[in-house]
């Protein structure tokens, strides 16, 4: 009932649900986005039997192991198993190296009457897998890269095309300032794992040209591949040029509305209070390149606009600091990387001949 190295690819491909019964601490430092953690033992419990297996060996380990998870807690972790399974019949199963912990679980959910197949060699063989294909993406494909000033659509453009990969949304950060979300931005793990699998979608397609967002090398705390950076440095570069109200009004769109629906949907204590902070302390951190007339101008107006919003629901204020950023801050600084790339730049336009460019050439 085990898989073989030829399925990883479907697996990720095929967005195939994954059961990762390794322990949490294990699953929060890098996992795939199709898994759910459903551990065979919790934290403390693996930490206690791998104490014992360094002093006693395997077997006794395997039974202290017993010791810990029967009864009552190995009934709730089988339920969780079949549950999942019953949903997403065509799941698969993994510890960290397919080996015992995932047959165990595998015996376990067979006594409930389910069969769910073991990925063979578990998350150390996935993972390896996923970084090699990493590897193979700086040499196979081609690049061409999406540039332009903040709030030119950039993002939204590279997810309008069928070979487009959104960095930004692998690395769950939109690479500003501004740019967290409401909940905890990706591992470098995650990161790299996403990634791989985003090549991975465009290789079983025979998609060899791939167009990329103009990034920094990192993206608020993930860094790209240092490889796959250093080819993106070199590669041909599209420049979207965009009118100043059209890119503040995404701006509003996007670091406004879409961030305050993110704390909202989160359900928890004062959701405003969180997004306001949210505000404020991304526009601390730029305190220093604003200079501190502008920053205080922002800092207040920032005030004004999001207690107009509060009370009643008007976001007009928004425009005041989202404009003193844009002009003080963010395009100052995109001219003037803007102006080290002039080489690699192969064409401008607006958001539509820009499209229409990437459509049309390869």
């Amino acid at each position: 009932m085990q898989t073989n190295i030829d399925n990883y690819t479907e697996l990720f491909v095929e967005d195939i649900p994954l059961i990762d019964v390794r322990a949490p601490i294990e699953f929060q430092r890098g996992a795939f986005p199709a898994a759910k953690n459903l551990p065979i033992m919790d934290d403390e419990q693996r930490k206690e039997v791998g104490i014992f297996y360094k002093k006693h060996g395997q077997g006794l380990a395997i039974q202290k192991g017993h010791e810990l998870v029967k009864g009552e807690i190995r009934e709730q972790r089988i339920a969780s198993w079949v549950e999942f399974y019953s949903k997403s019949p065509n799941a698969h199963l993994y510890c960290y190296r397919g080996g015992l912990r995932s047959k165990i679980s595998q015996q376990w959910i067979s006594d409930a009457g389910k069969h769910v197949p073991i990925i063979h060699g578990g998350y150390k063989a996935l993972r390896n897998f996923l970084l090699n294909e990493l590897d193979l993406a700086t040499e196979k494909y081609s690049f061409k890269l999406i540039g332009g000033k903040t709030g030119s659509a950039k993002t939204i453009l590279i997810n309008q095309l069928n070979n487009g990969i959104d960095l930004e949304s692998a690395a769950y950060h939109r690479g500003s300032t501004f740019g967290r979300h409401a909940t905890e931005q990706s591992t470098q793990i995650n990161f790299e794992n996403r990634l791989a699998i985003d090549f991975l979608k465009l290789k079983i397609k025979n998609i060899q040209n791939v167009i990329l967002e103009d990034e920094a090398r990192t993206i608020g705390r993930v860094g790209i591949p240092k490889s796959l950076f250093e080819k993106m440095r070199t590669s041909p570069l599209i420049v979207i040029e965009e009118p100043f109200e059209a890119r503040l009004k995404r701006l509003l769109q996007e670091y406004i509305v879409d961030m305050l629906n993110e704390f909202l949907i989160l359900n928890s204590d004062d959701p405003f209070n969180k997004f306001s902070n949210y505000l404020l302390n991304s526009l601390e951190k730029i305190q220093n390149r604003l200079g501190p007339v502008r920053h205080e101008l922002a800092h207040n107006a920032m005030q004004q606009a999001l207690s107009m919003h509060e009370k009643s629901n008007d976001l007009s204020g928004h425009y005041v600091w989202l404009k003193i950023i844009l002009e003080n801050y963010y395009d100052p600084m995109y001219e003037d990387q803007l102006k080290k790339r002039e080489e690699h730049i192969v064409f401008r336009g607006n958001y539509e001949e820009c499209k229409n460019y990437l459509e049309h050439t390869l």
